[in-house]
């Protein structure tokens, strides 16, 4: 039977592509290990001559590996802080690089604003962070570093 007379005629779902974020002038492409096996599994899956396949593969050649740092205690790029509002909400979020930011999962970009308020801490510190809901005041309650990939 020809394809013309099956019901099997319905359009093919559209492509999605991820809409990746710019980095800002003058800031390095910091990632972390899980951030650039990501980048490279993508790369893996993207067909040559794809429109995105360039700009993944500057991004890859531009990333800087950021390994843990030798004072574990200390927030800096990749940790996981677990925060406690004032009214005891608890929130945990890990601080990474731009193109494996997931807020609504908890990952932020090294260059949000939480996580440069957030930056240089420890645990016990008390943060201010600007909100549209106005200033919000959070307890770094851990500082914690993943083993990577």
């Amino acid at each position: 039977m020809s394809k013309a007379f099956t019901k099997d005629d319905v359009p093919d779902a559209p492509v999605v592509i991820r809409h990746r974020p710019s980095l800002p002038d003058g800031v390095p492409n910091y990632v972390t290990a899980r951030g650039l096996a990501a980048l490279r599994a993508e790369l893996v899956t993207t067909p040559e001559g794809a429109l995105r396949r360039a700009e993944l593969e500057q991004r890859i050649a531009s990333a800087v590996l950021v390994p843990p740092p030798a004072e574990p205690n200390e927030i800096r790029f990749g940790a996981r802080v677990q925060l406690r509002a004032a009214d005891g909400r608890a929130r945990q979020v890990r601080i990474v690089g731009i193109d494996e930011a997931d807020p609504a999962a908890g990952s932020i970009a090294f260059v949000a604003p939480l996580a440069r308020a957030l930056l240089g801490r420890r645990a016990g510190d008390l943060v201010s962070v600007k909100t549209p809901g106005g200033d919000e005041d959070l307890e770094v309650a851990t500082v914690a570093y993943d083993d990577e990939v």
